[in-house]
């Protein structure tokens, strides 16, 4: 877990990086498709879930 958790931040960071100087390819598709599979692998897997599906349901109420 401890492995996982050390990977998703520096992953988050990289990709952060890569978003905010807008160097996008095929290097920061593999960071973010990594970043993701690291992530679901946590505890936050849950809660981004549930905030999703809360997100999805409240659209057609717009």
């Amino acid at each position: 877990m401890a492995i996982t958790l050390s990977l998703v931040a520096i992953l988050g960071l990289i990709l952060f990086f890569l978003l905010r100087s807008r160097t996008l390819g095929p290097g920061a598709a593999f960071i973010a498709a990594a970043f993701g599979f690291f992530l679901a692998s946590t505890g936050a897997a849950d809660p981004i879930n549930k905030l999703t599906q809360s997100v999805i349901a409240a659209i057609p109420g717009l």
